[in-house]
């Protein structure tokens, strides 16, 4: 960015260090308290244990990820390029820093997959067996995990840590290890379009379809009025905060996307406006770690119960 960045944009060093210092620590706490909650208050709450709230709380451990290992590096790297951290400790952390972050986005979005499948069997089909049910839920959870893993596994052998005149670094080296015909850019835009905008779309079909069914729901029979329409008022609490954690998502990882194309195809259109939508995008993309946990609190009455359960 630096190399393509017009000399006329002035950007002052120390007031950007600060911001984004601040900016990172307010993430860090307010993702690895919120995170921790969600988890705490599921676990607590006998009646929160249903596959949905499971999958919201893989969600959360997978979030918390990025402030133990994500935010320290950013704020580390605002200050000092150099890898801190040698020996064989040093190695690992250089593998896990880069890769734990990536497999937690993976994880998140095929639990935002989940979370729409499951709402689909509750709206589109309420008197069927439930599509995501209790026993089924933990192995969908744990491979959500092994799929992440797999897809970055690769990165486990392009990060090193190498040794400069000045310092450690933490760096890929893709060609190296996969040979000069290998290409990352290709991995990346494959695990861009197969584990997110897929997905994605996925997403938004289920949820239109959703939308649809609820629109054109009657409830039948006068007796049973009010108990459908209570039924109906709860799937709509849970697909309020389930929409909202996919707007969420989308809002804080778009302008990155967006950016990231811009950066692989179109790296001559840079101008002051685009450097400095980078900046913000930069910091969006790792603000989604502390907005699922508030969302939940938010649109949530059980959520809220229990919070304050928890310091009652």
């Amino acid at each position: 960015m630096n190399e393509t960045q017009p000399s006329s944009c002035s950007i002052n060093p120390t007031a950007e260090k600060i911001g984004k210092t601040f900016a990172y620590c307010l993430i860090f706490i307010v993702s690895f308290a919120g995170n921790t909650v969600i988890g705490i208050i599921v676990y607590k709450t006998k009646t929160m244990r249903k596959p949905i709230n499971f999958i919201i709380v893989n969600m959360a451990m997978s979030d918390l990820l990025i402030p133990i290992f994500w935010i320290p590096r950013e704020i580390q790297l605002l200050y000092s390029n150099f890898w801190l951290i040698s020996g064989p400790l040093g190695r690992v952390l250089c593998k896990l820093v880069y890769i734990l972050p990536l497999v937690s986005l993976v994880v998140s979005i095929q639990s935002l997959v989940l979370i729409a499948v499951d709402r689909f069997g509750a709206v589109v089909f309420p008197l069927r067996s439930p599509l995501i049910s209790s026993k089924l839920c933990p192995f969908l959870i744990l491979t959500t995990w092994i799929i992440a893993m797999a897809v970055y596994s690769p990165c486990l052998f392009a990060f090193k840590l190498v040794e400069y005149p000045g310092g450690l670094v933490c760096e890929l080296s893709w060609k190296e290890v996969f040979g000069e015909s290998s290409s990352f850019d290709h991995y990346a835009m494959s695990t861009l379009i197969i584990f997110y905008l897929i997905p994605l779309v996925l997403i938004a079909i289920l949820y239109i379809i959703i939308y649809i069914k609820l629109k054109s729901q009657k409830i039948p029979g006068e007796q049973s009025a009010n108990a459908g329409q209570q039924r109906q008022q709860r799937e709509r609490n849970v697909l309020k905060m389930a929409i909202a954690i996919v707007l969420g998502f989308a809002v804080c990882w778009v302008p990155y996307i967006i950016v990231w194309f811009l950066v692989t195809f179109a790296s001559d259109l840079w101008s002051c406006g685009l450097i400095y939508f980078s900046y913000v995008a930069y910091v969006m993309v790792r603000t989604n770690c502390a907005v699922n946990p508030c969302i939940c609190l938010i649109f949530s009455r059980n959520y809220r119960i229990g919070l304050k359960t928890l310091f009652s």
